[in-house]
């Protein structure tokens, strides 16, 4: 989480004002320069979806009719063209083509199953209404086909931006604004997400129009103080403004902030002073004739946790019984090829606080536990999580096991027992939570999982604040939409193998 606390290291000055602002890039292409991939994106994506409705509706067609539907005398042929049309209408009607859904996040790919049910629905009620005879058989395959398969060159198209975006590509510039610690939160945060496509080239702190010209913060050139903004966005023609909560920058000052820059090409980011709450929970109401963000309370019981339980024990089982051969040739490995059992036991903290005994697969030599006072070289974890990348404790199958999370398979039977969810916080150990400060034991109103947050973003390569952030983040906003992701996120996590050690 952000805190905006202004108790950061002090600035460091600089020696040269123009290789500062060479090397941060604040003079290049102007705004719409660097935006004009965003339209050639959009068109990229409406003739990705016409291709894909065109080859469903081709697809459809052959399994409906077969051979013969190749004769456009046959039967009424102008359905496959007008399928294309009406797909494209119903993304239209959806907005899935608006950039504020793009790049990033969920919407795009909700909006995209919206329209195919709308798509479905307006079929439907159309052939009731006039009475058409249309082929309910072409309808169950061509459609279905259409939504898989938009939905798949959207994630390839937006894959492809993310790694452009990594190499520095596609990037709008951002300047931060703020008090030190939330501007250098923020930055931090924003270079470890570059797919996100922002690059920061300066911050505005309080008092920073007293500042040297020279000096940088964390790397980043100071540009002026809060009153600032508009003059620095329109010399360096900035695109985004991130202004982070601050006494200074109170409501009326924000919405005069807002009325200038409407007057350039920068659009205004507000971080809200409680940053890890995001999605269905935060809601604009009019309280008192006046917009207030309320705030959900986190849905962590009732049917929702019913639900995930179901989901967690349906899944484990069913991939317990398609694993069962990998889980017994693991099995064979580790206990032929070192000393002890194949199985490895460790007391792990549950919901609740509840001990439980985790299971894995042994992927160290017996007794590991008690070589750790022995071990040399220091700890490679976070401070708090003991982590080696070269430990001599582990063996050659071990970090085979280690390096595609085979160890991990096991848990699938702490998953069935109730013990353990398919994705939430990683479980810490009993001396792990005794160093914990009040932010982190909000990870104990969920149950940890085999997967999560954590394994997604980095495993042992976190730092400790990272880790608690991630595992807050997800209590704070879980849903089933939420572990789908991660899941489906877990697979290139594990074939990457980064923090894996």
């Amino acid at each position: 989480m952000l805190d905006t606390r202004d108790d950061l290291p002090a600035l460091a000055p600089a020696t040269d004002r123009r290789r500062l602002f060479a090397t941060t890039r604040l003079r290049g292409p102007g705004t719409e320069a660097r935006r004009s991939w965003q339209s050639t994106y959009v068109r990229k994506i409406v003739l990705a979806d016409v291709l894909c409705a065109l080859v469903s509706a081709l697809v459809g067609w052959a399994v409906r009719f077969g051979p013969a539907s190749l004769d456009p005398g046959h039967v009424p042929f102008w359905i496959v063209a007008a399928l294309p049309l009406a797909w494209v209408g119903a993304m239209l009607v959806a907005r899935s083509y608006e950039q504020r859904f793009l790049w990033i996040g969920a919407e795009e790919f909700r909006r995209v199953f919206f329209a195919a049910m709308l798509m479905l629905a307006a079929v439907g009620t159309v052939s009731w209404a006039l009475k058409l005879d249309l082929a309910r058989g072409f309808v169950v395959v061509a459609l279905p086909l259409a939504t898989v398969a938009t939905l798949l060159t959207r994630y390839v198209l937006r894959a492809r931006l993310h790694r452009a975006r990594g190499r520095g590509l596609f990037l709008q510039t951002a300047v931060l604004v703020g008090h030190r610690n939330g501007v250098g939160a923020l930055k931090r945060q924003i270079e470890r997400e570059k797919y996100h496509g922002y690059s920061v080239v300066g911050c505005l702190l309080p008092g920073g129009q007293h500042l040297p010209a020279q000096s940088l913060f964390d790397g980043i050139p100071v540009l002026g103080g809060l009153d600032d903004v508009v003059a620095v966005v329109e010399r360096f023609e900035v695109d985004t403004v991130a202004v982070l909560p601050s006494p200074e920058l109170d409501g009326p000052r924000l919405r005069r902030l807002g009325w200038d820059l409407e007057k350039t090409n920068a659009e205004l980011l507000l971080a809200p002073a409680v940053t890890e709450i995001v999605g269905p929970r935060v809601r604009i109401r009019p309280v008192c004739g006046l917009p207030l963000l309320h705030m959900e309370r986190p849905e962590l019981r009732g049917i929702r946790r019913v639900a995930k339980d179901t989901v967690d024990k349906t899944v484990s089982a069913l991939a317990l019984l398609a694993l069962l051969p990998v889980l017994l040739g693991v099995a064979a490995a580790v206990g032929l090829t070192s000393r002890g059992g194949v199985f490895y036991r460790q007391e792990r903290v549950g919901r609740d606080g509840q001990t439980f005994s985790m299971l894995k697969f042994r992927s160290m030599v017996a007794g590991a536990d008690a070589m750790v006072d022995h071990l040399a070289g220091g700890n490679d974890g976070n401070g708090v999580l003991f982590k080696q990348k070269t430990d001599a404790r582990v063996t050659r199958v071990g970090k085979v096991l280690r390096r595609y999370s085979l160890d991990e398979l096991p848990q699938l039977l702490n998953v069935l027992r109730g013990h353990m969810s398919l994705v939430g916080p990683r479980p810490p150990l009993p001396t792990e939570v005794e160093r914990y400060g009040f932010d982190m034991h909000r990870r104990f109103l969920v149950k940890p999982g085999i997967t999560g947050l954590w394994q997604i973003s980095g495993r042992s390569d976190l730092s400790w604040d990272d880790s608690v952030r991630i595992d807050v983040r997800y209590v704070e906003n879980w849903s089933l939409t939420f572990d789908f992701m991660i899941l489906w996120k877990t697979v290139g996590a594990v074939l990457r193998g980064s923090g894996a050690y």
